[in-house]
């Protein structure tokens, strides 16, 4: 059940809490900030930092917490989302936006990190690369979070470099007694990064090598050779690209015979589309609360 109103940091606290995983709703807000720095981390993200009085009050309460950032119409209008009580009402047809983790909110700095994958011609990416201090851009969310408990034996963590950020994240918050994997296919040794690893969780980094994003098979292959214990809890978290992941729905649903609330496999990207939407093909597999419809948010 998704809750609502200024009760959901409680809520998010009883999920924790609790045996489950479940999704809990934030009051969803557009932001104006700025870019405050940009800098590489590794050689395959880039990281943007953004700051300014409107990340004040700004949430992200779980590691796959995302937002939308809003760019202007190719005529070079800005449309943005209007308040709805706790919500936002998107004007049709939706503005140009596209979605990126929360990689770090520091409060005290009134920072956001948004680290991005650079890619030749895409929309977030080229802006990224071309941001200079002082550039204004909006944000939109995030309209909530999905919470697991540390309830679980083991933990899987899957996905490309797109997901390496929700990953990190993730081995960052995790209980220190975590127990699990956590597999990352990057191009080379170049974009690997420093994680904050709980002990008794083993690191795999796969080297894509020079075939292209999105190809070649190598994440479901490590991921399937992993064995679980009998008679233990897994939880499963697999992110990247839709059709590199596909094995991966079917051999968590058929091989390990997880719960629909014991995993989440989502297709953050698609060779050959632009801001593509993983729920409009895998409603039910969806990790993040979409309240404020109408609108895209994957």
């Amino acid at each position: 059940m998704i809750r609502t109103g200024r009760r959901h940091l409680d809520r998010i606290a009883e999920v924790r809490a609790g045996r489950r995983p479940e999704k809990v709703r934030y009051p969803i807000r557009v932001r104006e900030t700025r870019v405050v720095r940009t800098a590489m981390v590794g050689t395959g993200l880039l990281r943007v930092t953004l700051g300014g009085p409107g990340t004040a009050g700004f949430e992200a309460h779980s590691p796959i917490d995302h937002v939308r950032l809003l760019f202007p119409d190719p005529d070079g209008s800005l449309r943005l989302p209007e308040p709805d009580g706790d919500l936002l009402r998107w004007p049709r047809p939706a503005p140009v936006s596209r979605e990126y983790t929360v990689r770090r909110y520091d409060p005290a700095a009134g920072e956001i990190d948004i680290d991005i994958a650079p890619h030749p011609g895409g929309l977030a990416s080229d802006w990224a690369l071309a941001a200079e201090p002082g550039a204004v851009v909006h944000v939109a969310g995030p309209p909530g979070g999905l919470f697991v408990p540390p309830a679980y034996d083991r933990y899987l963590l899957a996905g490309d470099i797109t997901a390496l950020p929700a990953i990190a994240r993730w081995l960052e918050e995790l209980p220190r007694s975590a127990r699990g994997w956590a597999f990352v296919e990057v191009a080379d040794a170049g974009e690997e990064i420093d994680l904050d690893a709980p002990a008794g969780v083993e690191v795999r980094w796969l080297h894509r090598g020079d075939r292209p994003p999105g190809t070649g098979g190598a994440l479901a292959r490590a991921v399937t050779g992993v064995e679980v214990p009998g008679g233990e809890r897994l939880y499963a978290w697999i992110a990247g690209e839709a059709g590199e992941i596909k094995p991966l729905r079917r051999w968590v649903r058929d091989v390990l015979r997880l719960d629909r609330a014991d995993h989440v496999v989502s297709g953050y990207w698609k060779r050959g589309v632009a801001d593509f939407d993983d729920e409009d093909e895998h409603p039910h597999e969806h990790p993040h609360p979409r309240p404020h419809e109408p609108g895209p948010e994957h």
